[in-house]
């Protein structure tokens, strides 16, 4: 809703524009009409954010905040997801993993959890799933990129 009132409030025909109240009611006629309608919205862009971006939920609350989607609205549809972000996390740091394996493993480590987190997962979250996924990638040997073999 507030981003069609945005668009509302920048319109403007042969130099008139639209006053406040001329706004709420256009508003209340979309609303009425179901044209517009926050909690749809927010349950589509998490369903999106999730299956294709892997987002966790810190960064889904974020995309929608930043939409103008009413605190209320963005509560209700994250307690509609499943508590699988730790799942998600794990999934998103086995599809990466590999192509950390050729640096160390602190650099490998650094990277993953800092990956997880610019997708919304707490540090925590980002933490267990990126050892765990690198362990599993690395056989549990420890991933580092200088091997050392005694000559004698």
């Amino acid at each position: 809703m507030s981003e069609v009132r945005l668009i509302l409030r920048g319109f403007e025909h042969h130099g008139m524009s639209l006053d406040g109240s001329l706004i709420d009611d256009i508003l209340d006629d979309f609303e009425r009409r179901g044209y517009v309608d926050d909690a749809q919205l927010a349950g589509q862009l998490v369903a999106a954010g999730v299956e294709r971006k892997g987002q966790g939920r810190v960064a889904l609350s974020r995309a929608l905040a930043q939409r103008g989607i009413p605190r209320e609205i963005i509560d209700a549809a994250l307690d509609e997801l499943p508590d699988d972000d730790a799942d998600r996390a794990l999934d998103y740091a086995r599809s990466k993993a590999r192509s950390l394996a050729r640096l160390d493993a602190d650099t490998a480590l650094r990277r993953l959890v800092g990956q997880l987190s610019r997708r919304g997962y707490n540090g925590a979250v980002a933490m267990s799933a990126a050892k765990t996924a690198l362990r599993e990638t690395s056989g549990g040997r420890p991933a580092t990129g200088v091997r050392f073999v005694d000559s004698d």
